[in-house]
């Protein structure tokens, strides 16, 4: 077995990684194998990246024969035992799978019940249609981010490369294997600020701006939308923009904008205890028992869930989720609901960034 330590120098990771957990507790992993079943292939080289004295340092574990994989697995867990998060690239699929089923064929008692685990694929993977990426390997989100690597193999490409190295060992050979799992563990360092873009949907943003605008809609209709401007929590490295349902999202560094349209029309709310209001057909609304009592017979029904509701005239902004309240509806049935755009609601910045975190939310699963 041979243990390879090296520095990233110079490498600064553009994403800040106490969002995910303390620096220093933090090993990224990355494993080369010589196939993709665990109960008929084998790990020929386990590497790992940590930062440590203010430097992100580099340790790998090859086998130089195939004899070596429980002494680079058995060295690897022991290393590993010094850090508390464990972060891969769809490491659930492949890596943590693959290295527990060796431990069982090999008969060593490794877990990883003791680590919290983040895999930057499956966080990727929710982003995919927002980024617009062609799929989530990470030479395509390198690719997304403007990087380039040196290595020009993939892990299939090198296993044949292993195999004529536990062969005939060549310095050469030993170089390439270890440089794609350098340049895989470097790739995953450089392409953390893509994780920006599932912070914008699932961190609460801060509202800095809200203004109303006015523009006429492809018929000439004069339309009304408003417009908020964000502060991000971590500033994203391309800018992107992206809309659904209505609602449009641009974001570049660390601000973004967001339109909502505003509608300005009749809505109904809707009272809950239905069996306690009586419903006017001649005034199409409800009416309270206690009040309706006074109500000739003949202007009054027991009202309905769908006819329990008062109606009113203004401007709404739309919403997918009960996020505020009161909250209105265009029918009953209806599942876009809608909160008043009151003069309250208008000087409320803190009501805003509510709002606006739940509207990145409904574009973040909008596909």
């Amino acid at each position: 077995m041979k243990t390879i330590h090296y520095k990233f120098k110079q490498l600064k990771t553009e994403y800040d990684l106490s969002l995910l957990a303390t620096p220093e507790k933090i090993l990224f992993l990355d494993i080369e194998t010589t196939g993709l079943s665990a109960k008929t292939s084998a790990i020929y080289l386990i590497g790992a990246c940590y930062y440590h004295n203010d430097m992100w340092n580099g340790i790998q574990w090859f086998a130089q024969t195939p004899s070596e994989e429980a002494d680079i697995i058995n060295s690897f867990f022991s290393f590993a035992s010094d850090f508390s998060t464990l972060i891969h690239f769809n490491g659930n699929q492949f890596d943590l799978p693959f290295i527990l089923g060796r431990c069982e064929i090999l008969g060593l008692p490794y877990n990883f019940q003791s680590f919290e685990g983040i895999d930057i694929y499956k966080r990727v993977a929710l982003c995919k249609h927002f980024l617009q990426l062609p799929n989530c390997k990470q030479t395509s989100i390198e690719k997304f981010l403007h990087l380039n690597r040196e290595d020009k193999y993939n892990g299939g490409e090198l296993i044949q490369v292993y195999k004529e190295y536990t062969k005939s060992p060549s310095q050469e050979q030993e170089e390439l294997l270890l440089l794609h799992n350098k340049d895989d563990l470097k790739g995953m360092l450089k392409i953390l600020p893509i994780l920006a873009y599932g912070d914008i949907f699932n961190k609460p943003v801060r509202t800095t701006k809200v203004q109303s605008n006015y523009y006429r809609d492809l018929n000439g209709k004069k339309q009304q939308e408003l417009i908020l401007r964000l502060k991000l929590t971590s500033p994203v490295p391309v800018p992107i923009s992206y809309h659904a349902n209505d609602c449009y999202v641009t974001a570049e560094a660390d601000h973004a904008a967001l339109r909502v349209p505003v509608y300005t029309e009749e809505l109904k709310y809707f009272y809950n205890n239905y069996k306690e209001y009586y419903y006017l057909p001649l005034e199409d609304m409800a009416m309270h028992k206690s009040v309706a009592a006074f109500v000739d017979k003949e202007h009054r029904i027991p009202a309905t869930a769908a006819t329990c509701y008062t109606r009113k005239y203004s401007s709404y902004l739309p919403m997918w989720d009960y996020v505020l309240e009161p909250f209105f509806k265009r029918e009953y049935k209806s599942s876009l609901l809608f909160c008043e755009l009151t003069d309250e609601f208008k000087t409320n910045r803190d009501a805003f960034s509510k709002y606006a975190s739940h509207i990145l939310e409904m574009l973040g699963k909008s596909h």
